[in-house]
């Protein structure tokens, strides 16, 4: 039987992609046994009328030893 463990984490990228991508990769320089990542919102940040970045809560799912 395998335990799991969920955080919520929030991660910012150039596109919507670059944000997962963070949030899975940060978060497993961090924890070990990553395997998966839920994004449960999507946020731009908008400067001058325009979109800047991109933020995503998600969570974040690992195996614990």
């Amino acid at each position: 039987m395998s335990i799991a463990k969920v955080i919520e984490v929030i991660a910012e990228g150039n596109t919507i992609q670059n944000a997962v991508e963070a949030a899975a990769e940060d978060t497993a320089k961090r924890v070990r046994n990553v395997r998966q990542v839920n994004v449960e919102n999507i946020q731009a940040v908008v400067e001058d009328g325009r979109v800047v970045k991109y933020r995503v809560n998600a969570k974040v799912t690992f195996v614990v030893d």
